[in-house]
């Protein structure tokens, strides 16, 4: 039986996050080479005991998906991993149903496959955007808790995150591209139209939050106005999960005292790359 969603899923998700959260570059550093440590060791274990992940990403334009995606598979071989860019349906994918694509995506024992977007699209842009009817958007909350819960039945890790990053963030992000030729190409004008309709977005994304975080395969908000903070906390997050697969007691918090936060009036923004 699928689980129903957790009780913290109830909530408003989005603002509980700490959006002020900034990490000092000699920390990032630190932090991320830490983590990708941890992760490249709990991966290997995994990939002993045949435990696959697929790892999902979601979030606004400009969140810095692409971004935190290269830090996390950084450390991963790269013969057992796979990057899977999910764009509009082909003509063979749009006579199916919905969930096909990506079943013959899924990864193979001890292997991952990391979706930069995903099966959420059916309740977010097709939603908003009126490409898919009311009924099927409404039906396919319990479609994709139901996919997951076998996938998680079968011995499979599912991680699934949420960039999250406030409006303005948003708007000072595009304006760095179309000042920047080498970037300018990410920003199009799919993106500044889905920025007038910020409001049904965020809508979409409450209830998405709300109907499919599951015990079996939680949401993984992370707060994106920090790029920094936001790659280090999806590897965190990632190995986390993994030991908890892999029934490891949780790891020792960092020390709080440890001076990880820059003044909050400096740069919020890495570089892309």
């Amino acid at each position: 039986m699928t689980d129903e969603p957790t009780h913290e899923a109830q909530e408003h998700p989005l603002t509980g996050l700490d959006m002020a959260r900034r990490l000092a570059k000699p920390c990032y550093n630190v932090a991320l080479r830490t983590s990708q440590a941890r992760l490249n060791n709990l991966v290997r274990q995994a990939r002993q005991r045949g435990i696959s992940c697929v790892a999902l990403f979601e979030g606004w334009d400009a969140s810095g998906k692409g971004g935190a995606i290269r830090r996390l598979v950084a450390p991963l071989d790269p013969r057992a991993y796979r990057i899977v860019a999910i764009g509009p349906p082909n003509d063979e994918e749009r006579v199916r149903h919905y969930l096909w694509r990506f079943w013959r995506q899924l990864p193979r024992a001890g292997h991952w496959t990391v979706f930069d977007r995903s099966w959420y699209g059916r309740v977010l842009v097709e939603r908003v955007e009126d490409f898919a009817s009311e009924a099927a958007w409404g039906r396919a909350y319990e479609e994709i808790r139901q996919f997951e819960a076998e996938l998680v039945d079968h011995g499979m890790l599912v991680l699934k995150y949420w960039l999250h990053i406030a409006r303005a963030e948003q708007g000072r992000r595009f304006e760095a591209r179309m000042q920047k030729p080498h970037k300018s190409w990410k920003l199009t004008s799919e993106d500044l139209r889905n920025r007038e309709r910020w409001g049904d977005y965020e809508a979409a994304v409450t209830d998405m939050v709300r109907r499919t975080s599951t015990p079996q395969a939680p949401w993984h908000l992370i707060a994106g106005d920090d790029k920094r903070h936001a790659r280090v906390e999806v590897i965190r997050r990632a190995c986390d999960a993994l030991a908890t697969a892999l029934g490891h007691p949780p790891e020792t918090p960092a020390d709080p005292a440890q001076p990880m936060l820059e003044d909050p009036g400096s740069a919020t923004t890495a570089p892309d790359d």
